[in-house]
């Protein structure tokens, strides 16, 4: 008994301590907060590099019509299939991560800290810029090593529960230990989130010049902690969760449609940053895997937009009776985003892919000339940079004092051509007057430039086929598709490689055996775009650094390793000035270009959407993005379908 009563008393006294050390921890977190404010900025967002452009109590984006109607139904195409409404973890495919949904706007998406630097809120006319959503204001030191959110006591989730600080820190714990793999990259310089009082968080850096990390916690999508604390996060669910953005799902089919119903009650939607915007009353997205059956469906009327992908149905597919009569509308809309870095990716993980000359000999053996010519109609430009239509495009000069400032340390590691000349003047580039600057398809000294490379590798051509002399083994691979459209230009490429010995063919899969194979990099060469911004950031860290190399999940497809690109990864995260930022990105370009780790595809600057001709739009084109979700349906519609009530 008396043992007992011990092991009583020495539990409460430890749960004393205990609580006393939480309590004394809480005072000191406290009393940081309340530090002199001489030092302190408090801002109703965040601007990157420069100023914000809207000031505070901005009342709506230059871009919208702020009056503009509300009401009526759109139905779109999705593209691909979905197994789950959870768009945060690596399991299944949720609605808003099949490709090109993000481009409407609409999404199952929940709200965030701040509105502007990702997803669907990207702002249409600044980089790198987050104004307020969740949070009304946000203060922080002149050293960035912590950033208070002050969270407005407006906030609402959709069955109206307030939004407050134990949402965000649960959200942080959660997306880092259940979420994908992504959050713990985009999070890793977090130190510690302290709920302040229930309307404030202060989040700790490791690290001062947190300006990136702290946008990075701004895009953090807060979950209702009292809905998620009793279910299984990291599963699949095709149940809508409690979520706090512009529209509420409505009605869901795996893999076939969802439609998404505008929230009447939007805590948010007369906030600046979203007045004018999210103007339908309903929204549908009917899924297709094939998209010239999506684009029949187009042309009948079943969808009321349809974003074209493929240059050929873009030149010779709108010959039909609604076009001529103007019943739809053509259009390509110009914008300065910058394109993502698209190619057919190498996976060095696998043995004949380890060698950068061999990687050059078969990007060497893709006829981009011919395959524009002949399959896009002469549309799209070669992708000759990892950061094709920006500023960051290193491909076209030979680095400067600046970057070789970052590039010399490395100088034994990296190729010497990449210091001698710009990688557009590398053999990527058609002869003057050559056969391939005219897309004829003939690139024989495409071919004995790539033999000669094999040959210094230990590859040698012997009765048609390519063998290496050391091991016997025939030079095989695969190239994994997702897009049946694909295989009409991978299926040249492989002609090219079979005339130097090389035996690779195609491997068409469904969306979902896609995404797993990629999680697992179980590939040996497949199709991607990695999507890029108007401001690099932690996303190339995910890319591109040895790090995430073997992190399931990582969308470090081909497996880059290289001591170079970590820190040039590094750099463009902590880069102070805009300057710091575009020559790091150059660098790291550079690089990635001449270690060869993909073979370089093609970009277009401008939007191929066709549309029935029942929209409206603003009178300004947003240039970073298309900006649908801020077009509306003509008045006289809307009256018509009022009447027919």
């Amino acid at each position: 008994m008396l043992d007992f009563t011990k092991c009583l008393v020495t539990q409460f006294l430890s749960l004393l301590a205990l609580t006393h050390t939480l309590f004394i921890s809480s005072i000191i977190h406290a009393a940081d907060i309340q530090t002199s404010t001489k030092n302190i900025t408090t801002r109703h967002g965040f601007a990157l590099y420069g100023d914000l452009k809207y000031p505070e109590g901005f009342t709506h984006l230059n871009y919208v019509n702020p009056n503009a109607e509300k009401g009526g139904s759109v139905r779109l195409m999705g593209f691909g299939t979905f197994d789950t409404l959870n768009p945060y973890t690596l399991r299944g495919i949720s609605p808003i991560n099949t490709p090109g949904q993000y481009i409407y706007g609409f999404s199952e998406e929940t709200d965030s800290l701040l509105a502007g630097t990702e997803g669907v809120t990207r702002s249409g006319d600044e980089p790198q810029s987050a104004y307020g959503l969740i949070a009304e204001s946000i203060s922080y030191p002149a050293d960035l090593s912590w950033c208070i959110f002050n969270i407005r006591p407006s906030a609402r989730f959709q069955d109206g529960h307030s939004i407050d600080a134990h949402d965000v820190l649960f959200s942080w714990q959660t997306l880092v230990k259940k979420g994908h793999p992504q959050f713990r990259q985009n999070l890793k310089a977090v130190k510690d989130v302290v709920v302040v009082d229930p309307l404030t968080v202060k989040v700790i850096f490791n690290h001062t010049n947190a300006g990136t990390d702290l946008l990075r916690f701004g895009e953090l999508p807060v979950l209702p902690k009292h809905y998620w604390k009793d279910k299984e996060f990291a599963k699949t669910t095709l149940t809508p969760p409690v979520i706090s953005g512009p529209y509420k799902i409505k009605t869901v089919s795996a893999g076939k449609y969802i439609t998404f119903k505008r929230n009447i009650d939007y805590w948010a939607k007369d906030l600046g940053i979203n007045k004018g915007r999210y103007n339908f009353d309903t929204v549908q997205f009917d899924f297709f895997r094939d998209q010239t059956i999506a684009f029949e469906g187009f042309k009948s009327g079943e969808f009321d937009a349809f974003m074209d992908y493929t240059a050929k149905n873009w030149a010779a597919g709108y010959n039909f009776p609604a076009l001529r009569d103007k019943q739809v509308l053509k259009e390509e809309i110009k914008h300065q985003i910058p394109s993502g870095t698209q190619g057919f990716f190498f996976n060095t993980r696998k043995a004949i892919f380890d060698s950068v000359k061999v990687r050059e000999g078969i990007a060497l053996l893709f006829d981009f000339e011919w395959t524009n010519k002949n399959i896009f109609h002469g549309a799209y430009t070669r992708n000759t940079t990892y950061f094709p239509n920006s500023i960051f495009d290193a491909s076209e000069a030979k680095p400067d004092k600046l970057e070789l400032n970052l590039l010399d340390q490395y100088k034994d590691i990296l190729p010497p051509d990449l210091y001698l000349r710009p990688f557009s003047a590398n053999t990527f580039a058609p002869l003057p007057m050559s056969n391939e600057k005219k897309g004829r398809g003939s690139i024989r000294h495409k071919q004995r430039q790539a033999l000669k490379l094999f040959n210094q590798e230990g590859w040698h051509l012997k009765n048609g086929t390519l063998y290496h002399s050391e091991t016997g083994v025939a030079f095989e691979f695969e190239i994994l598709l997702r897009q049946p459209g694909l295989k009409r230009v991978v299926e040249p490429f492989i002609t090219n490689l079979r005339k130097t010995g090389i035996k690779a063919t195609a491997r068409l899969v469904d969306a979902s055996q896609y995404k797993v194979r990629l999680d697992d990099f179980d590939f040996d060469m497949t199709t991607f775009v990695l999507s890029q911004s108007l401001s690099p950031s932690h996303e190339q860290r995910e890319y591109f650094h040895s790090s995430t190399r073997d992190i399931k999940g990582s969308r470090n497809y081909a497996g880059v390793n290289h001591p170079a690109i970590d820190q040039l990864t590094e750099t463009i995260i902590r880069a102070k000035t805009r300057q710091e930022l575009i020559t790091a990105t150059k660098a790291l370009d550079r690089v990635l270009l001449w270690n060869h780790y993909i073979v370089p595809n093609w970009h277009l600057n401008y939007h191929r959407i066709a549309y029935w001709n029942k929209f409206k739009k603003p009178d300004q084109q947003p240039p970073y993005k298309l900006g649908f979700e801020n077009w509306w349906i003509k008045s006289e519609l809307l009256k018509t379908i009022s009447l027919g009530k």
